[in-house]
């Protein structure tokens, strides 16, 4: 949301700490320079009173058109031109390499005061991050295209960090979890693309920390990862190849989303007896072992099993036993190859979801067993509110699947004469 423009007089009685709030609020360098060059006042609210400062290379196009050293001195002059810096931001993955040498004074100028650091900068040679702003005072850390070697938990230190974000970093498994009990209160942690360096040839990682709430793990591949972090919350998983994936944990997790996922063996142990949303998708399971991993799930209150595929091509996902574990279930969504065994079994049974008013229900292929689903699956959600459809539809299409598509079309408007109380929604894709 743009600021609005104050009245020349209107901006003349403005405090300087609120003008710094003001500044601020630009976020990006550019706009705070320009915006501070209005009076005296603005720019003694850029010196001691901004406290967020972000320079980003998709902000401005000339920042692409710098040399190296001509952004590294307006980047320079920028900062030092500011006290107690609070956020810094510097994202510049898609501009040349900085040296060194600048990069370690913008971090030592500012480490003192900073809460806040992105650091998406490639510098040559590679600076030790962690040694510059260990045992200061910061609450959340974002670094990219980073190597983090030789870490030292006594002197790398991170007190007061809440935040963790690793993305396409170099690091080994052990600095790695070094690192993480180098930092007692990190309540998030995200690793993405990380390249992990391994001493021998069982590529695992161990992590342990008792602060974890919510950990993010995407683009990984390794044999075995064991977690193990008591307070953990939200668990998700994207775009992993793993042999194993070990949770140990007090049962505190709320939330567990896995997305196209490759992985043998997962284990949350005794994690799920307080899971709130359960979020599968594009992965392989085997419903039976599925299903008794988070079967203790009473205060389940969502479930997503999108594009999954069967390890075993007998089984079907039994929506009676679904009814009978789940039962403050409120929003369902399905979405799997269906077979005359996903009728026949999977909705045996005089069972109600009572409590479920979302339905999301989707096909990859269209037939006559879909409309056959969504009957027996609307006669068993009786307070049901909203249905969503997801479709796949072909560019090129044939007479017969337009036949199938049309009919389909018409069925659903005959089947919500009957329950005039729901909303209907289609999205295709």
């Amino acid at each position: 949301m743009g600021l609005l423009p104050l009245p020349k007089k209107a901006m003349e009685h403005l405090p300087v700490e609120v003008i710094g709030n003001i500044l601020s609020r630009l976020g990006a360098a550019r706009d705070v320079v320009i915006a501070s060059s209005t009076c005296r006042k603005w720019r003694e609210a850029w010196r001691n009173h901004l406290h967020t400062l972000a320079f980003n290379s998709n902000d401005w196009p000339l920042y692409h058109e710098l040399t190296r050293s001509r952004l590294e001195i307006i980047v320079t002059q920028t900062i030092f031109q500011t006290n107690g810096l609070q956020c810094l931001s510097i994202v510049m993955d898609d501009v040349d390499e900085f040296s060194a040498a600048p990069v370690i004074a913008w971090l030592m100028y500012t480490r003192e005061t900073l809460r806040e650091l992105h650091y998406n900068v490639r510098t040559t040679p590679n600076i030790n991050i962690l040694e510059i702003c260990g045992r200061q005072r910061l609450e959340v850390l974002a670094l990219a295209h980073n190597t983090i070697t030789g870490v030292e938990p006594s002197y790398q230190k991170f007190p007061c960090l809440k935040s963790l974000s690793l993305s396409y970093v170099s690091v080994s498994a052990l600095d790695l979890s070094i690192f993480l009990t180098a930092c007692p209160k990190v309540e998030v942690l995200s690793l993405i693309s990380l390249d992990i360096v391994m001493s021998d040839p069982h590529a695992s990682m161990e992590l342990s920390t008792n602060s974890l709430k919510d950990i993010y793990v995407e683009a990984i591949s390794l044999d075995k990862i064991i977690l193990e972090a008591d307070s953990l919350e939200k668990l998700q998983l994207k775009d992993c190849t793993l042999e194993v994936f070990e949770l140990v944990s007090k049962g505190k997790l709320r939330l567990l989303k896995i997305d196209d996922v490759s992985v043998i063996h997962l284990d949350i142990g005794e994690s799920a007896e307080n899971l709130e949303i359960v979020d599968v998708s594009n992965f392989t399971i085997m419903w039976s072992k599925f299903h008794h991993m988070i079967a203790k799930s009473s205060k389940l209150r969502k479930l997503r099993l999108w594009a999954v595929v069967f390890d075993d091509d007998d089984e079907v996902v039994d929506i009676e036993t679904i009814s009978a574990c789940f039962p403050q279930l409120i929003h369902l969504s399905l979405s799997y190859e269906l077979r005359e065994a996903a009728i026949q079994y999977g909705l045996q049974g005089s069972f109600q979801l009572e409590n479920v008013v979302v339905l999301e229900l989707g096909w990859t292929l269209i037939s006559d067993l879909f409309s056959q689903w969504v009957v027996g699956l609307l006669e068993r959600c009786p307070n049901l509110r909203k249905l969503v459809i997801h479709g796949v539809v072909s560019e090129t299409k044939t007479h017969e699947e337009c036949n199938t598509l049309a009919k389909f079309t018409s069925f659903i408007v005959r089947l919500m004469r009957k329950y005039l109380k729901i909303d209907v929604q289609f999205e295709y894709d």
